[in-house]
């Protein structure tokens, strides 16, 4: 069965004085999962929070919750709560009384509000911690807090900006397993806020990739990664090799001056496109046997792969990532399959993007 809308955006924008940060957003948010708000900094990801969290007021378009238009709602009367990225505890309180504040404002009892705090505290782990200080806590403890005290006034939606950017690499990478599986568990809808796309690849049910206070394209991480609508969400999202090329046919894109067999369609013929090729999906091999062939030009070690920067005879340049090393400054092939290659149409949008694909798989 298929889960409920709990938020919906519809030409939604907003403005201060002369600048316009979101234009006309649409989208629907289901209840359960986990989203991702994912782009450059400045692109308006925030400020879906904000509006989302009741801080600030759309300039036009409708916001619903539950089927209900919350335009006019405060923040206090929503049923979110908020994870700010510098986590806005109250250094002078310990856990308990952090995590206790927001139920002391609602005037619960003493003992419902010790019962509520226990239980949201052993749900992030830092059972036992009621009586430490803040200045007592690590970085990853204190976000578990944070989080803690956003649960323990039971939201049906979990807003999380940017809360693990101030966290070392490992720790950060430790708490995006915990987040994950804390949602899963709970069941309740997280919008996760971050410019770090690793990390909205790792933990994500659905990504929002935005940009200049757009969404340029939403999916599942495994369908944004392999199926980017154009070069910035293909640069955005991993790293890409981008060439220009033409669509000779449904199934044959032209590219530096070859013709290759693809799995793309729907697009003119002769039309002039883009071409995407992973650098995980290119394997180094003889040039005899190589379906391009390149000069190898840098090559480092990435821990996990090399990476190896080569040029072909026009001066495209590839990036391979391989286990295998190769000789700097010797001609190789580069071997791909048809499904690796990914063809672009020039500022196509996600809705044409959409009905250009389920057009092709219907003929």
């Amino acid at each position: 069965m298929a889960n409920q809308t709990i938020i919906a955006f519809e030409n939604v924008s907003k403005q201060y004085d002369e600048d316009l940060v979101l234009k006309d957003i649409n989208f629907e948010i289901e209840q359960g999962k986990f989203y991702t708000l994912l782009g450059p900094s400045g692109c308006g990801k925030t400020t879906i929070l904000r509006l989302i969290a009741g801080f600030t007021e759309a300039t036009q378009g409708n916001i619903y919750f539950e089927k209900k238009r919350i335009n006019d709602i405060p923040a206090n009367k929503r049923k979110v709560n908020t994870v700010f990225q510098d986590y806005a505890l109250f250094p002078h309180l310990n856990v308990f009384e952090n995590v206790a504040f927001g139920l002391r404002i609602k005037k619960m009892s003493k003992q419902a509000i010790a019962i509520k705090v226990k239980e949201v505290l052993r749900l992030v782990q830092l059972d036992c911690f009621e009586d430490r200080e803040i200045s007592e806590m690590s970085g990853g403890q204190r976000q578990r807090v944070a989080i803690a005290r956003a649960l323990a006034n039971e939201p049906d939606v979990l807003l999380l900006d940017e809360p693990l950017s101030a966290l070392d690499l490992k720790l950060r990478t430790n708490m995006q397993y915990e987040l994950r599986e804390l949602q899963q568990r709970l069941g309740i809808t997280f919008i996760f806020v971050t410019h770090d796309q690793e990390e909205a690849l790792a933990m994500s049910d659905e990504i929002f990739v935005m940009n200049a206070g757009q969404v340029i394209q939403s999916g599942t991480p495994v369908d944004i990664y392999d199926e980017p609508i154009n070069r910035f969400v293909a640069d955005f999202i991993g790293e890409s090799n981008i060439v220009e090329g033409n669509m000779l046919a449904d199934n044959q894109v032209e590219f530096v001056g070859q013709s290759f067999e693809c799995v793309d369609g729907g697009m003119r013929r002769n039309e002039p496109v883009e071409v995407v090729l992973r650098p995980e999906d290119l394997t180094i091999t003889s040039p005899e046997r190589g379906k391009l062939v390149v000069e190898v030009d840098t090559q480092l070690f990435r821990g996990v792969h090399y990476e190896i920067i080569c040029y072909d005879q026009a001066g495209n340049e590839w990036m391979v990532h391989s286990t295998k090393k190769a000789k700097v400054g010797s001609k190789v092939g580069l071997f791909f399959e048809p499904e690796d290659i990914h063809v672009m149409r020039f500022n196509e949008t996600e809705e044409e993007f959409d009905a250009r694909l389920e057009s092709y798989e219907e003929e």
